[in-house]
């Protein structure tokens, strides 16, 4: 193999190729699509996405995004499907059969059994006079002018001219349903982006005995014990009503000792920091984070109606996997 071989030119061909594959996709954003996205989104039941080969690995991201933008839908092997697996579809349902030449014989097998189920087919191949394509309810035409491969062999432009195909399907259907940010968190919670939709300060908050609290007339030692306990590097300063007055952090202790002031015998109200950054414990644990990161800080207290009820700090957010 030469060593002057050009891989960039060869890669940037492959991009242009498809670039353009998708620029030609638009054409086929019409009245078929409308009807496919109305046809899912009145049913009672699920998207079934089937494909043989590449277009099968196309099916399961397209039945992925589906489900987790909105609309249950999971991929159905057409093999195993003729071997049991088509139990999984019920009346209700709408069958979304993916082959780019529309001749797969796997899949064409199993459109009787479809059809005496009542069930609409709704079929996304490159060939509009295709078996499968005559076949369906509804076509969604996904041609391309040709494969990035330069033997026009192995699926490239097609493959990507369909998934583009299935992600147009599932935004619109998204939006159609009003789909929310919260809606996307319940369907990811065991991720980061889950977490960040989903866990609220309440969910991360110390409180109880675990809250550092002191009353206003302790000292300033009694404070830093409280600090040193709780380890949050801070407490809380209330009033007897349980009203929060102020914060002592561990900078303020380094501060006051360049100041030499008498620890033993100076109150905590008089050299702690007043009206302290709080947040409630309803608002989402990011927009805690977004709130130290803002005023540049490790900690927050948590306040209901001006009452202390819980406090935490940025080693929490980590801990939770907010940050």
């Amino acid at each position: 193999m030469s060593e002057t071989f050009d891989y960039c030119e060869i890669g940037r061909r492959v991009i242009d190729i498809e670039a353009q594959s998708l620029q030609q996709l638009t054409q086929y954003i019409n009245g078929s699509f409308t009807a496919a996205c109305e046809l899912i989104a009145n049913a009672n039941g699920k998207v079934i996405v089937m494909g043989m080969g590449k277009s099968g690995h196309i099916g399961n991201k397209i039945a992925a995004t589906l489900a987790s933008t909105g609309t249950p839908a999971f991929f159905v092997h057409p093999g195993e499907a003729s071997h049991g697996d088509l139990g999984m579809v019920a009346k209700g349902d709408v069958l979304l059969a993916i082959s780019n030449s529309g001749e797969a014989s796997e899949i064409l097998t199993l459109l009787p059994v479809i059809k005496r189920l009542g069930i609409p087919l709704i079929s996304m191949t490159g060939k509009p006079a295709s078996s499968m394509a005559k076949l369906s309810q509804i076509h969604l035409q996904i041609t391309v002018d040709k494969e990035a491969c330069p033997l026009g062999l192995a699926p490239t432009s097609s493959t990507t001219a369909t998934l583009a195909m299935g992600d147009a399907i599932a935004i619109a259907l998204m939006e159609a349903r009003g789909f929310t940010a919260d809606d996307f968190a319940l369907s990811h919670p065991g991720g980061a982006l889950g977490r960040k939709l989903l866990m609220r300060i309440s969910d991360v908050m110390h409180c109880g005995e675990a809250l550092p609290v002191v009353q206003e007339n302790a000292t300033i030692k009694d404070a830093l014990l409280e600090v040193s306990r709780k380890g949050l590097g801070m407490t809380a300063i209330i009033d007897q009503d349980q009203t929060l007055l102020g914060i002592f952090t561990d900078g303020d202790l380094r501060r006051l000792l360049d100041n030499h002031v008498d620890i033993h015998n100076t109150e905590i109200g008089e050299v702690m920091t007043r009206s302290p950054a709080t947040i409630t414990c309803d608002v989402l644990a990011a927009e805690g984070l977004k709130l130290m990161e803002d005023k540049k800080i490790n900690g927050l207290l948590v306040t209901d109606n001006g009452k202390l009820v819980g406090a935490l700090n940025m080693h929490d957010l980590l801990k939770a996997g907010v940050m």
